[in-house]
C-alpha cells in the first residue's frame, strides 16, 4: 500500500509544472523565472529561436541591468548632496553684542608690587642687550649684582635669557646677567615674526626651556629673530605665571571699571551709561565690558540702518597706567558677536586706535547648514567629545580652545592661564610644574601643525551668524575742535583738576548696520525620499519595463528560492553521507528470500523527482513475485483422475496465470 502511494505521488509530480520553490536546481529555477516573469528581456532570452538571437537578447538584458545599477548609484549619491539657497530680506534686526577691552589688562600701579622683581630683571636684560645711554655702568653693574645675588627663585635662574652664538659646528650660550658661558649641543627651535627679515643665525637671543628639571635631554633653546620679541615673550611667560596665582576677585579690582574705560555712550540717539554694560573678566585682557549682552533683559533691536542709528562711544585709555613691557600698543579691542556666543578677543578682536574716529558698518549673514549625512556639522555640540568650558553656545573656536585646554591638563598636568579652568585642575605654576612652559610650547606647535586631534573632533556649527565689517578711520578730534571737546569731556565725567584728558588717550567708536538687508545662506537637500523613489521607478520602467512588483519577484526568486534550493541540496548531501557511514558500520539490512527477490528498506526521505524516475520499482517485502516456472506441470506428476484435475484447477486459481482443464488435457 505504501509503495503504491509513492508511485502515485511521482506520477502527479510528472504532470504538474515545476514552480520556483519546487525546482530541483538553480538552472531550473532561472528557466522557470524567464518563462513566467513580466520583465520582457528575460523571457526573450529563452523563447527566441536561434543561438544568435538569444545571445543578442542576453547582452541587451544584462546591459540594461548594468545601466539601471549605474543610474541608481548616481541617484543614491546625489541624495546626500545639498544645494545652497541665498535669500535677502529687509526687516527689523537684533543689534549684536559688542565686547570692549582695554589693550592694557590691569592698571600698572595696582600690579606693580606683584611685578616688581619681573620688571627689575627685564630692565637689566634690556640694558644688557641695547646698552642704554641713559644708564651708567655703575648702575648696570649694581642691578646685575642684585639680580645675581637674589634668591634661588629669581626669574633669570628659572628661565634665563641667553645670547646664542653659533660657530664651527657648536653653540656658545651666554647668560645676559651672570655673563657665564657654556657650550651646548642640543636641539634648536626658532620662532619668527611675520614680515620680519631672516635672522642671522650666528648671533640670536633666546631662552632655554626644559620639560624635566635637571634633565638636559628634555631641554630646548627657543631663539627669536629680534631681541624685542625675545624680551616680550620672556616677560609674558613670567607674567602669566605670576597672575595665575592671584585670585580672580583681586584681579577684577586691579582692572579698569566701565566708568574708567567708557566716557560717553549712546544708542540710536538715546544716552546709555556704564550700567548698560556687563562685566566679563578675561585672563589676558582684564576687565572687558559687553554692550547688549541680552542677560537680564531682551536684546536691543534696530529698525533702520546708518551711522546715526547705531552705537556710539568715546573710550579712554590712560597711558599712565599702561605696563611698558606687556602692552606695547595703546588702544582698545572690540568683538562683535551674537548674544549666545563667547567673544574670543585674542582671535577675532579688532584693534581701535587712539586719537581717531573708527566707524564700523555691519552686514549680517545667517548660515544654516545641513547636519549628517549631508555634512559633519553639529547643531548643539552634544555629540562632540569635548567638554564646553565656556558655558556658551557651541562654536568651532569654543571647541578648539576647550580641546587644547583639556590636552594641556592631560599632557602637562595643569591648565593654561589664558583659558577657563577645567574641573579638578589648577593653573600652571613653574614652582609646582617646572616643565609646563616647554610642554605648552610643544603642544602649541602640534596644534598649529594640526597634529593634535582637536581639528579632527571639532566640527563647525550648523547654525551661525557672521558680521561682515567695513571700517573707516578719521582723525579725531580735529585740531580746531580739540580744545572744546576735551574740556567738555572733562566736565561731563567730573574729572579732577589735576587729571585732564589727552587727545592720544581717547578713541571715538561708532558701530551700526549699513542696511537692514539680512542675507540667509541655507543648505537644502536636492532630493527627498519621494523624488528618489520616483527616479528609481523611471529608470526601471525605461530600461527593463519593470515595476516594484518585479523587484519583489526578483528578490523572492533569486534570493529566497535559491537559498532554499541550496539549503535543500546541502541537507540531502548530509543525509546521504550519514546513511553511507551508517551502512558501512552496520551489517547489510537487505537479504534474499528463497525465491531470490531482494528486500528494500523503507526510507523516510523520498527520492527527488528526477532521481525517482531512475530507481527500480520496489516490491513490498511481504509479497513474492510470481514464479511462473513453478506452475509448469510435468507429465511425471500428472495423475489421470478426476480428483487430480480438480486439485490442479483449484491450485491454478491462486496464481497470477490460471491454467484451465483444456491446458492440462493438452499436456497429456
Amino acid at each position: 500500500m505504501e509503495s503504491g502511494t509513492k508511485r502515485l505521488k511521482e506520477k502527479i509530480k510528472e504532470k504538474l509544472p515545476v514552480t520556483g520553490p519546487q525546482a530541483e536546481s538553480i538552472s531550473e529555477l532561472v528557466r522557470w523565472y524567464c518563462f513566467n516573469t513580466n520583465t520582457h528581456g528575460c523571457r526573450r532570452i529563452v523563447v527566441s529561436k536561434g543561438r544568435l538571437r538569444r545571445v543578442i537578447w542576453l547582452v541587451l538584458t544584462f546591459g540594461a541591468v548594468g545601466i539601471i545599477i549605474w543610474q541608481c548609484a548616481l541617484l543614491i549619491a546625489s541624495y546626500y548632496t545639498a544645494s545652497v539657497t541665498i535669500t535677502v530680506q529687509f526687516q527689523e534686526m537684533t543689534f549684536p553684542a559688542v565686547t570692549i577691552c582695554n589693550m592694557n589688562p590691569y592698571r600698572y600701579n595696582e600690579t606693580r608690587p606683584l611685578l616688581e622683581q619681573l620688571n627689575r630683571e627685564t630692565l637689566i636684560a634690556i640694558k644688557e642687550l641695547y646698552r642704554s645711554s641713559n644708564s651708567s655702568d655703575g648702575s648696570l653693574a649694581r642691578a646685575r649684582r642684585d639680580a645675581a645675588e637674589g634668591p634661588d627663585t629669581g626669574l633669570f635662574r628659572t628661565i634665563p635669557l641667553l645670547r646664542v652664538e653659533v660657530s664651527q659646528g657648536y653653540t656658545i650660550l651666554s647668560d645676559l646677567v651672570t655673563k657665564s658661558h657654556r657650550r651646548y649641543n642640543g636641539t634648536f627651535r626658532t620662532r619668527y615674526i611675520a614680515g620680519s627679515r631672516t635672522p642671522n643665525r650666528a648671533k640670536t637671543i633666546g631662552f632655554k626651556l626644559c620639560e624635566k628639571k635637571h634633565d638636559e635631554s628634555t631641554c630646548d633653546i627657543y631663539t627669536f629673530n629680534s631681541g624685542t620679541t625675545a624680551i616680550q615673550e620672556w616677560y609674558r611667560l613670567h607674567y602669566l605665571n605670576i597672575m595665575a596665582q592671584v585670585p580672580e576677585q583681586t584681579k577684577v579690582k586691579m582692572g579698569y571699571s566701565a566708568h574708567d574705560l567708557i566716557l560717553s555712550c549712546s544708542f540710536q540717539g538715546q544716552r546709555c551709561a556704564s550700567r548698560n554694560f556687563r562685566l566679563m573678566h578675561h585672563p589676558l585682557h582684564g576687565n572687558c565690558f559687553t554692550f547688549n549682552s541680552g542677560e537680564g533683559s531682551s536684546a536691543l533691536r534696530t529698525n533702520s540702518g546708518g551711522s546715526e542709528n547705531g552705537l556710539k562711544m568715546t573710550l579712554h585709555m590712560n597711558e599712565n597706567e599702561y605696563n611698558p613691557y606687556l602692552a606695547t600698543s595703546m588702544g582698545a579691542k572690540i568683538v562683535v558677536h551674537d548674544q549666545n556666543e563667547q567673544p574670543f578677543i585674542e582671535d577675532v578682536g579688532i584693534e581701535i586706535q587712539t586719537a581717531t574716529h573708527t566707524a564700523i558698518g555691519l552686514d549680517l549673514t545667517v548660515l544654516q547648514r545641513l547636519s549628517s549625512p549631508y555634512s559633519g556639522c553639529t547643531t548643539d555640540g552634544l555629540n562632540v567629545p569635548v567638554a564646553n568650558l565656556y558655558n556658551k553656545a557651541y562654536s568651532l573656536q569654543m571647541c578648539l580652545h576647550s580641546c587644547f585646554q583639556m590636552e594641556m591638563v592631560r599632557s602637562c598636568g595643569c591648565a593654561h592661564y589664558e583659558k577657563p579652568l577645567p574641573a579638578e585642575a589648577e593653573y600652571c605654576d613653574y614652582t609646582k610644574y617646572p616643565g609646563w612652559i616647554s610642554c605648552y610650547y610643544r603642544l602649541r606647535n602640534q596644534f598649529i601643525q594640526e597634529k593634535l586631534a582637536c581639528q579632527k573632533i571639532c566640527p563647525p556649527a550648523c547654525h551661525s551668524k557672521e558680521w561682515t565689517m567695513t571700517l573707516s578711520i578719521a582723525q579725531w578730534p580735529s585740531t580746531p575742535s580739540e580744545e572744546w571737546i576735551l574740556h567738555l569731556l572733562n566736565w561731563e565725567n567730573r574729572l579732577n583738576g589735576n587729571k585732564t584728558l589727552k587727545r592720544d588717550e581717547l578713541a571715538s567708536l561708532a558701530i551700526f548696520y549699513r542696511s537692514l538687508n539680512l542675507r540667509n545662506i541655507t543648505e537644502t537637500a536636492e532630493n527627498n525620499i519621494v523624488t528618489l523613489l520616483s527616479n528609481f521607478g523611471g529608470q526601471l520602467s525605461l530600461w527593463m519595463s519593470c515595476s516594484v512588483v518585479c523587484i519583489i519577484e526578483i528578490i523572492e526568486v533569486f534570493f529566497i528560492d535559491m537559498f532554499l534550493i541550496v539549503a535543500r541540496k546541502g541537507v540531502r548531501m548530509a543525509r546521504k553521507w550519514w546513511w553511507r557511514e551508517t551502512e558501512e558500520g552496520e551489517p547489510s539490512a537487505a537479504s534474499s528470500t528463497d525465491h531470490g527477490s531482494p528486500v528494500f528498506l523503507n526510507d523516510e526521505d523520498p527520492p527527488t523527482f528526477n532521481a525517482a524516475l531512475q530507481l527500480p520499482r520496489a516490491h513490498a517485502p511481504d509479497m513474492l513475485p510470481p514464479t511462473y516456472e513453478t506452475l509448469r506441470i510435468r507429465k511425471d506428476f500428472l495423475i489421470d483422475t478426476p480428483a487430480m484435475v480438480t486439485s490442479i484447477a483449484w491450485v491454478s486459481e491462486d496464481v497470477s496465470s490460471p491454467v484451465t482443464q483444456q491446458d492440462i488435457a493438452g499436456e497429456k
